[in-house]
């Protein structure tokens, strides 16, 4: 059994130079790993919490280290204006993150929407897009694993929550038969202060996938504080990486799907700005065609 922890950088603010902190990307992504895995990944993440933040070392009780979050927010905040030592504790913990998931053979999977100055976006679409697509690729990793899974969402607030889920929903219990055999359930909600792992969730998201897509994307957007040139090494040091740690898959028409999939609204560039050139993905399967979950990704987000 696999499980599959989601969690959220950005939001559905207009990019505009009037908003200069306004996210200039959304990013709906996280990491799946085997539920042999779970309990020592736990343990090594809170290994690396401890040393990134030392005070956590003296911490009385097991529950002061769960709840005491590392922000992926401020880990990038450190990154990009922090001091030298700042920087460098922050440039190590992404390191220990990605380290952790290639130990455990973890697998990246992710939606970023780039936006363009001026446009409104309905976050809500967004996210409910990401979510049924993000499903799409976990439910291909379970065939090719011959296994099963469980999706856990970052939990927002009710109303934010269902619409999220309702296109899973509806093709597990179509009366055409279940398009998402491999999930168990449609996902389901935690909390990041008592699922422990979404808080790793959210590290690859808000202090990788978000800065990296910032960079790679948006790059001479001077007037916007996320677009850095302080988050070139995160790129250039941890994009090959994050490329590997990817599951993609053909579908039935021979499309390649999965992995960190980029919509990029403003210049209409592929997903590869994000990694570094190299060979290709490691991790790519074809998904025979009478197995395939089929039909499109929801449109008109």
């Amino acid at each position: 059994m696999y499980l599959c922890y989601i969690d959220e950088a950005g939001n559905g603010q207009t990019l505009d130079p009037s908003r200069p902190d306004a996210p200039p990307v959304l990013v709906v992504g996280g990491f799946t790993v085997h539920d042999s895995c779970i309990k020592q990944l736990t343990w090594d993440f809170l290994t690396v919490k401890k040393t990134y933040r030392p005070q956590l070392g003296r911490a009385r009780h097991l529950s002061e280290v769960i709840h005491t979050e590392v922000k992926g927010a401020d880990v990038r905040k450190d990154i990009r204006v922090g001091n030298r030592d700042r920087r460098r504790a922050a440039t190590l913990l992404v390191d220990s993150v990605l380290g952790l998931l290639e130990r455990y053979n973890a697998r990246v999977l992710a939606r970023v929407w780039v936006k363009q100055e001026g446009h409104a976006v309905n976050e809500t679409g967004v996210y409910s897009t990401s979510v049924g697509s993000l499903t799409e690729t976990f439910q291909a990793q379970l065939l090719d694993s011959h296994s099963r899974g469980v999706m856990i969402l970052d939990s927002r607030t009710k109303s934010k929550n269902a619409p999220n889920v309702h296109c899973v929903t509806t093709r597990k219990y179509r009366a055409g038969g279940d398009l998402l055999k491999g999930v168990i359930e449609s996902p389901v909600f935690g909390h990041s202060d008592t699922h422990t792992l979404l808080q790793l969730a959210d590290l690859v998201v808000s202090s990788l996938l978000f800065p990296i897509a910032c960079h790679a994307y948006l790059g001479d957007v001077a007037w916007n504080v996320h677009c850095d040139d302080a988050y070139r090494p995160l790129r250039e040091e941890f994009g090959e990486r994050l490329k590997k740690l990817q599951f993609r898959y053909q579908d039935p028409s021979g499309k390649w799907r999965g992995g960190i999939v980029v919509s990029d609204r403003r210049t209409a560039q592929p997903s590869s700005p994000m990694f570094r050139p190299g060979k290709a993905d490691a991790h790519a399967v074809m998904i025979p065609v009478q197995q395939s979950g089929g039909g499109s990704l929801p449109s008109g987000v």
